[in-house]
């Protein structure tokens, strides 16, 4: 007896929109602490934080 896989696979559009941005996010995280460095990297985010609460 052979299983046989499913034809297709399909992704949803929502979860593809959502790797998206996590992809994006990433991205732009590993290029700020390119650029800026780790100390200022993480004086960001701190700031970020502080003002969100």
């Amino acid at each position: 007896m052979f299983v046989t896989a499913p034809a297709e696979a399909r992704v949803s559009r929502p979860l593809i929109a959502a790797i998206g941005v996590v992809v994006i996010l990433v991205g732009v995280t590993l290029g700020m602490w390119a650029y800026y460095g780790t100390t200022v990297f993480f004086e960001v985010v701190r700031a970020g934080w502080a003002a969100c609460f």
